[in-house]
């Protein structure tokens, strides 16, 4: 069973920024897509971010390209969502997932971690 576990969330101010970090139980993800979501209330989940382990192709949500970055720390098997530019619209619980390939299915999940953003 693979463990994740988010940290790094909390309220901030507009125009902040934020690092996410997601660490996994999992000796190597070198086969796995690594993805960060959030939900915010009466919204579905939605994917933010993500990161091919091995080869380092990252994907973004239209909302927060030029402003999120994910990225990964093999030695550490932690998985980075730095947040910049946050406004309002960013507050949601975030999640980081893990999905194997090739099947491509996002199975193991974190518990979440809040980020709020205050005007």
């Amino acid at each position: 069973q693979v463990r994740m576990e988010e940290s790094g969330g909390g309220l901030v101010q507009a125009g902040d920024s934020l690092r996410l970090s997601c660490a996994a139980s999992q000796r190597t993800f070198s086969s796995y897509l690594m993805g960060w979501f959030r939900q915010a209330p009466g919204k579905e989940r939605e994917l933010v971010a993500a990161i091919r382990w091995n080869s380092g192709t990252t994907y973004y949500a239209d909302s927060v390209k030029e402003r999120f970055t994910i990225s990964r720390d093999n030695a550490k098997v932690t998985v980075y969502l730095q947040m910049n530019s946050l406004k309002p619209e960013d507050t949601a619980v975030y999640f980081c997932a893990a999905a194997s390939l090739p099947k491509g299915a996002y199975d193991y999940w974190g518990q979440g971690t809040q980020v709020t953003v205050s005007s």
